[in-house]
């Protein structure tokens, strides 16, 4: 086996494989068995119809994953599914999903599964709560989602009562979300990314790098944050696409977990205020909303609250157009995970770190060391999926069907329940001294104007004066 393949799956030992090894196989194993199972169970009539199956082929593995739906007076209401026949065995189901993944990657990195399963069961329980929290009516329509109730669990049994020793075992938060990612990386298909054309790279590629390094050089020499590391992932959250970036980039510079918490709340808190204030805006401003739709996909972290934000803006102004353009401009920001990620392991490796003790290799070397090898199995099934996609009509309902039926609700259930371990794991009176001062929070917050005046100024020029007749899906 070669070095660099060693590398990214190294010979089981008695200490088993790294952590992103295991994601990458896991989460390529599901991606792998979503696409069998819906082949299998294809459709035998019009199975190329795109206008009978609008989401792609129904998933034979859609009834074993569920989240709690929207409820109101009673939680009671969260366990029907949205026909409101009963849905509390596929949430179970779905709870059973992330047990069984984490003990896979408790085998594969040389673990005692006996000594995880009681604890991811626990773990899955208090994701449901999350869910829960996030599906209550008043907090949905604010888009309050689940990440941010996951991340406040997390932090108020974290730094309360504290973590029982029986469930440190379990504790496998960053495995989960580099999973959660190399199934993410499914639904990152190119032929979609290149239906805005130059106007949706320009927007996104362009404007994202000059804020991402603003902000950072801005919080490091400006503000003089003493943790470079909490200032690349505040920036790289901020800039590319919230919780994915700050994943990966944090990884890349060996962020610690307390770094990670904050600039993730902080993402997710901005997110909800920037989705139900910026679509109203638009339409008071009189932007074209083109133009708008790209502005919210350059600007609003979280894909899925692009989404809603979009559908908000298209609704009152009886168009479709801009929820799909700010989807697919916020699709385009999502691709350049790898990209930033290398770029900041290089950085890292070559100017933050070199020539301290603990960089004694060559700068690819260490470069390498650094990249969070998950993201080959992010990019590997962003390129399967979309060579599936672009084969016939009807491999591209397959894979609609995988990923709406089975991968993309799976995805879901492992971000929740790694956000709680992230919050459990995080130890708040460590990054007092910052978090008293108001820096990353100012960080936040300038880096966030400048990305919105850069990105309302390039979607301007691209969507509304360059691109005008071309630009939209």
């Amino acid at each position: 086996m070669s070095t660099a393949v060693s590398a990214v799956f190294p010979p089981p030992g008695r200490r088993g494989w790294h952590e992103d090894s295991a994601a990458i196989l896991v989460g390529a194993a599901l991606v792998g068995l979503a696409l069998a199972v819906g082949w299998a169970f294809r459709p035998t009539a019009d199975a190329d119809s795109r206008e009978r199956y609008p989401k792609g082929w129904p998933s034979a593995l859609a009834s074993t994953i569920n989240k709690p739906q929207t409820w109101n007076a009673s939680p009671a209401e969260a366990l029907a599914d949205r026909k409101g026949k009963p849905g509390g065995t596929a949430i179970l189901l779905g709870l059973g999903w992330v047990v069984a993944v984490s003990a896979a990657g408790a085998v594969l990195r040389g673990h005692t599964v006996a000594r995880v399963i009681p604890g991811a069961a626990l773990l899955g329980l208090l994701g449901a709560l999350a869910y829960l929290l996030a599906a209550q009516k008043v907090i949905h329509y604010y888009n309050l989602e689940y990440p941010l109730w996951a991340l406040v669990v997390g932090l108020v049994i974290g730094n309360t009562v504290g973590v029982p020793a029986w469930l440190a075992p379990a504790l496998q938060g960053e495995y989960l979300i580099k999973t959660g990612l190399v199934l993410f990386g499914a639904e990152v298909l190119f032929s979609r990314l290149l239906e805005l054309g130059l106007p949706g790279l320009l927007t996104s590629w362009v404007v994202t790098p000059i804020v991402l390094v603003a902000t950072y050089l801005f919080g490091v020499h400006a503000l003089r944050i003493p943790s470079r590391s909490l200032c690349m992932v505040i920036s790289a959250d901020m800039s590319v696409c919230g919780v994915s970036a700050a994943i990966a980039t944090g990884a890349a510079c060996r962020a610690k977990k307390e770094e990670l918490s904050l600039a993730i709340g902080l993402s997710l808190a901005f997110t909800a205020v920037m989705m139900v204030a910026m679509p109203p805006f638009i339409r008071l401003a009189g932007i074209d909303p083109i133009v708008g739709g790209a502005w919210l996909g350059g600007t609003i972290d979280a894909t899925g609250a692009v989404a809603a934000a979009g559908e908000i803006l298209g609704r009152d102004l009886g168009d479709k157009r801009p929820a799909e353009v700010a989807t697919t401009v916020k699709m385009i920001q999502n691709s350049m995970i790898g990209l930033i990620a290398f770029a900041v392991a290089v950085y890292w490796s070559g100017w933050v770190e070199r020539g301290t003790a603990s960089v004694q290799r060559s700068l690819a070397a260490e470069a390498w060391l650094r990249f969070p090898k998950f993201i080959l199995g992010f990019v590997g099934t962003s390129i399967l999926c979309s060579a599936l996609f672009t084969t016939s009509p009807e491999t591209a309902l397959l894979v609609d069907g995988a990923i709406a039926g089975f991968t993309g609700p799976l995805r879901g259930w492992l971000f929740c329940v790694g956000f709680v371990c992230m919050g459990l794991q995080t130890v708040f009176r460590e990054l007092a001294p910052v978090l008293v001062s108001g820096r990353p929070l100012l960080l936040y917050v300038l880096g966030q104007g400048l990305n919105l005046a850069l990105s309302l100024a390039m979607a301007t020029l691209t969507f509304g004066w360059l691109f005008r007749q071309g630009a939209g899906p």
